[in-house]
């Protein structure tokens, strides 16, 4: 039977969700369709709204859902996954936000086609796509399960009218209404879940959570020991590369904020995980979206296919790519039942593809190529498909030591053993190749990727600037994107006539005169060479 009081309420949330939608994309300036503006709200978003939408890059009903059937299922020990993504947060306020922030880039992708071209980008794309598939499922499959509690509303029916609203206001006003909508849900979801609990914990099939019959704690058996380290492992650093958390990084005002945001929002993912906790504890004691703002249309599309498409077109070709994000979404939503399941595997790939490219990218950019992306890229995915996945009917390739056969599951930490033979790949056969080019034992001709020698004329750069200060080019044909100081011609910190608000300063840099701006290739203090996204053309 139908409730109606549940149906208004949820009415109501949807229209209040909507309205807020539709008036934060109206912030967005008429006719602005400039990709800053749409992915980054003209990197403007305030203190207040930042930290409410960087805790809400995790906190969200995968999040509220996923703890809740974990406590119930495993028990807290087991529920890793909001101690993990709160630590990723930190990691990331550490070691990455400030220097993609100040760098002035657009979405987390561009310092892998810097260093490594606009083709193997696009390769590290589907690891990132697969990433948030997996995560907006997670999140509609926990809308779902809500509104067929509430409302009792067909399952597959609520999947797929929640998916429709996100995708619309997605859709509308870009980050604006992703941003301002998250203040509202984060709102409703810390007032809602507090005032569950007294009704639940006064149930009267609800046991004492002190009675030794209930055990919500659970425990980690011996056997498990390596298995439970290698999925922490997993939920911190396969929480970093994420473009909904770089997304938010390089939407704040500046590099500081952007650390400070980071830091408030792993506080906020602890606390916000309580209320869930509480829930899945009472449930085992009874003894029974922001979609996906793609980054293909700016790192795939215009840089791989069509590098002279206008504005308009990449508009375009962006809201489709949400709309069919939005459908891949939700069909995992609708043929995958463990929320839980969905919201801990969306890292897997980024763990052991992506967080091993982006560490080496941010902070050891001269010890990487082509080569070794690509090599570290194979490496990373044969050895984690070998080890199967159950939740995705993948059956296991090689048995590791600690095999259960009987569940079906590799203790062996192979997903950390992937990311460190990934991360070895790469540093080594980017040393090995440019050993082999400069010391002769291959021709200039066979540097395929053109990064080591064979460096086509038509995008060298007069490495020297000159005695104006600026630097000369030499172009022929299109120039990729450019980022940070290198990013134009006319000045440092201007970009087609205007100050450019991606290179504003931080508080910070103010104090301390002899800091100069941060290079973009090296710390070394001449200004560094100009390249449309390194020296790639031919990968």
């Amino acid at each position: 039977m139908i409730n109606i009081a549940g149906v208004i309420s949820i009415i109501l949330f949807y229209v209040l969700i909507l309205a807020v939608g539709i008036w934060a994309g109206r912030k967005k300036p008429p006719g602005n369709d400039s990709e800053e503006e749409v992915m980054l709200a003209g990197r403007s978003i305030g203190l207040f709204v930042g930290i409410f939408t960087m805790t809400a890059t995790w906190v969200g009903g995968g999040y509220i859902n996923g703890t809740a059937e974990a406590i119930y299922t495993s028990g807290l020990v087991w529920c890793q996954a909001p101690f993990g993504y709160a630590l990723s947060l930190v990691f990331g306020g550490i070691f990455f936000a400030n220097p993609m922030r100040k760098q002035g880039y657009v979405t987390m992708l561009d310092p892998l086609q810097d260093s490594f071209g606009s083709r193997m980008g696009g390769l590290l794309f589907l690891p990132a796509l697969c990433g948030e598939v997996f995560w907006a499922a997670g999140i509609l499959a926990a809308l779902g399960a809500t509104l067929a509690v509430i409302i009792d509303m067909d399952h597959r029916t609520s999947v797929i009218f929640s998916a429709c609203v996100a995708v619309f206001y997605t859709l509308f006003g870009g980050l604006y209404s992703v941003a301002y909508t998250d203040v509202i849900q984060l709102f409703c979801i810390f007032i809602g879940l507090w005032m569950c609990i007294p009704f639940a914990w006064a149930n009267p099939h609800v046991k004492p959570l002190s009675s030794m019959e209930v055990d919500w704690i659970g425990k980690v058996d011996p056997e498990y020991y390596w298995f439970y380290v290698d999925y922490g492992l997993l939920l911190v650093f396969g929480g970093i590369p994420w473009q909904v958390y770089f997304q938010r990084v390089l939407s704040s005002k500046t590099a500081g904020r952007a650390q400070v945001l980071s830091y408030v929002a792993a506080i906020g993912c602890i606390f916000m995980a309580i209320p869930p906790v509480l829930i899945g504890a009472i449930a085992k004691a009874t003894g029974n979206i922001a979609i996906y703002y793609n980054m293909c249309y700016g790192n795939v599309y215009k840089l791989i296919f069509r590098q002279n498409a206008s504005e308009m077109e990449i508009i375009w070709v962006m809201r489709v790519s949400i709309l069919v994000v939005g459908l891949l979404s939700t069909v995992m939503a609708l043929t995958i039942p463990s929320i839980y399941g969905l919201w801990s595997m969306c890292s897997d790939l980024v763990y052991v593809i992506l967080f091993p490219q982006l560490l080496m990218v941010v902070h050891f950019k001269k010890h990487c190529n082509t080569y070794g992306s690509l090599a570290a890229y194979i490496v990373a995915l044969v050895v984690r498909l070998s080890g199967g996945e159950k939740l995705l009917g993948l059956p296991a390739l090689i048995h590791y030591p600690g095999w259960d056969a009987e569940n079906e599951v590799q203790l062996f930490p192979f997903r950390t053993m992937a990311m460190v033979m990934s991360l070895f790949t790469l540093a080594f056969i980017s040393w090995l190749s440019v050993y082999l080019f400069n010391s002769g034992y291959l021709s200039p001709e066979s540097d395929y990727f053109n990064c080591v020698v064979n460096i086509p004329e038509d995008i060298r750069r007069v490495d020297e600037p000159s005695e104006a200060g600026e630097q000369m080019s030499v172009l022929g044909g299109v120039p990729g994107r450019l980022y940070g100081a290198a990013s134009t011609l006319v000045g440092p910190d201007e970009k087609a006539g205007r100050i450019n608000p991606a290179l504003e300063p931080d508080d910070d840099d103010l104090d301390d005169p002899n800091d100069g701006p941060t290079p973009l290739f090296g710390n070394s203090s001449a200004p560094p060479p100009v390249q449309p996204f390194g020296k790639q053309t031919a990968f």
